[in-house]
């Protein structure tokens, strides 16, 4: 089985330029793209990354932390931007970047798609990172991400912040703090206590080993369900043939099937059966 990770998704593509290939003809095009790539990937090796897609114009890379990612992007941007003009046009770059699910080889899952999309919406010359990779940000790296979140028609339908990423953006020293984001969500499972925080904002689960929470059930989905921390609180999400049934303190008992729900806790869950089955493999919840 593919194994899944949460990791710091960077997605570079390099705008065509039509009227610019016309001037150079067909092979001096090719090396002013291959030159803009090599670029781009000494900045992604600099920062630890590890490229997972690569094609003609465009470059996937995975890094374990967002800092890095960040810079790297910063460190892309510049890279390109201080390349001679050619035909009195300079090359450019459009960079997307989010933390999330990754898995498979090639590379896929829901933070290749988001930091591909965001890549897509980029201008040339510049980064956009989602509010969940920004989040990740130690102190020392939030300089290089814009303070506030951006808006546009098309940055507004992805219903989550982004921002601007960049040497040049300004200087911040932290985002607006809120009392959700200073919670975090405890599960308890058998003998393991996990937590969903700033430091693992999505929790996977399911029967396959590679999940965060592994349940031994054959009534769970191999793929289950995630739980994401969002700044509205921590998010159930269910992927799950048979569905995840969530029972909080106090009330009446909810089934999850492709959809979403906020865990407000304290309670339990049970994926593919009632969370009323005292001897299933049951996951305890609760925020603290």
């Amino acid at each position: 089985m593919p194994e899944r990770k949460n990791l710091c998704v960077l997605a570079a593509t390099l705008p065509s330029d039509a009227r610019l290939a016309a001037r150079l003809g067909a092979d001096e095009a090719a090396h002013a793209v291959d030159r803009c790539m090599r670029r781009m990937e000494r900045s992604i090796d600099g920062h630890g990354g590890s490229v997972v897609r690569h094609q003609a114009e465009s470059i996937v890379a995975t890094f374990e932390r967002c800092d890095a990612g960040v810079l790297a992007a910063c460190e892309m941007l510049e890279r390109v931007r201080s390349l001679p003009p050619l035909s009195g046009s300079r090359q450019t770059v459009c960079i997307g970047l989010h933390y999330g699910v990754v898995e498979g080889d090639p590379a896929q899952g829901e933070g290749v798609d988001i930091a591909l999309r965001l890549a897509a919406l980029a201008r040339p010359e510049q980064a956009l990172a989602s509010g969940q990779a920004i989040m990740l940000l130690t102190p020392a790296a939030r300089h290089a991400a814009s303070p506030q979140a951006i808006r546009s028609t098309e940055i507004d339908a992805l219903e989550f912040p982004v921002h601007t990423v960049g040497q040049r953006v300004g200087m911040v020293t932290s985002l607006p703090p809120t009392s959700r984001l200073s919670q975090r969500l405890r599960l308890r499972h058998q003998q393991d206590v996990i937590f969903v925080e700033e430091q693992r904002p999505v929790l996977l689960l399911g029967r396959e080993l590679g999940n965060d929470v592994v349940i031994m059930d054959p009534r769970a989905s191999r793929q289950h369900a995630r739980i994401e921390r969002r700044r509205e609180g921590f998010i159930l999400i269910d992927e799950s043939s048979n569905g995840t049934y969530i029972s909080v303190d106090g009330a009446k008992e909810t089934c999850v099937r492709h959809g979403e729900l906020p865990l407000l806790g304290p309670g339990r869950l049970g994926c593919g059966f009632s969370a009323g089955e005292i001897e299933r493999d049951l996951v305890f919840f609760d925020i603290v």
